[in-house]
């Protein structure tokens, strides 16, 4: 099984590989996207490095586990809510998948999702979150850093509608590793089973489906990308 993440548009033309598509009557599903070259995105190399602080901590391949594992045992919060034109949705995250919730939680203390973009509808099936073809979201990553996190798939969570998961990376990815920085949240109805035991369900929807159903039903043109931009205008952890 493979995903995919969206396209760039222009920035990452490598981003139109393998762009998904159902078929009805093969065995072909639809699947998330992948996120190539381990969810960077194309920015001014000077810009780039001017805007980081020299002493910021990064996170990387080599430490983003143990750190996510000591970050998780600081949290007391579970749920994230997401405001969009069409409304907020909220997201109560798994405990036992404990490196995914604290990293997107983590992800939403650092105000990385405001701003960013529903920038995938796949109609009846996902809206995948978590870019955006701007260069703020390419210096946000260049400052929290480049990480993929082990996949979690096996913790009792099936992908029915309502479950938020996360996208595999793409590049040199034979073991499924997690993007960090992207989600996907299931719209099928009662669910999307052939994705179980390949992406990691950590959270679900407990308010605002009507909003993600609204959002799966706006028009999309090439690469599923909609028409008119949906932002994350801002993200938060709720108690």
């Amino acid at each position: 099984m493979t995903l995919k993440t969206f396209p760039f548009l222009t920035i990452i033309p490598l981003f139109f590989l393998f762009a998904c598509q159902e078929a009805p009557k093969k065995k072909k599903t639809v699947q998330p996207q992948k996120v190539a070259a381990k969810d960077t995105i194309s920015v001014d190399s000077v810009t780039t490095s001017e805007e980081k602080e020299e002493d910021s901590f990064e996170l990387t391949d080599d430490n983003a586990v143990n750190f996510f594992y000591k970050y998780n045992k600081t949290l007391t919060e579970n749920k994230v809510r997401l405001t969009t034109r069409f409304g907020t949705i909220t997201i109560q995250l798994f405990d036992n998948v404990p490196y995914h919730k604290a990293n997107f939680i983590y992800l939403t203390k650092k105000g990385y999702f405001d701003n960013t973009m529903f920038h995938r509808v796949v109609k009846g099936f996902i809206i995948q979150g978590g870019n955006a073809d701007n260069k703020e979201t390419g210096i946000k990553r260049s400052k929290i850093g480049r990480y993929v996190l082990p996949p979690d798939a096996h913790k009792g969570h099936r992908h029915d509608r309502g479950i938020v998961s996360m996208p595999s990376s793409e590049i040199d990815n034979p073991h499924m590793l997690a993007s960090p920085y992207e989600f996907f949240i299931v719209v099928t109805k009662p669910g999307s089973y052939h994705l179980d035991g390949d992406y990691t369900p950590f959270g679900k929807v407990i308010d605002g489906m009507d909003v993600v159903d609204k959002i799966n039903a706006q028009p999309v043109g090439d690469g599923d990308w909609p028409m008119q931009n949906i932002y994350i205008l801002k993200a938060e952890v709720v108690k």
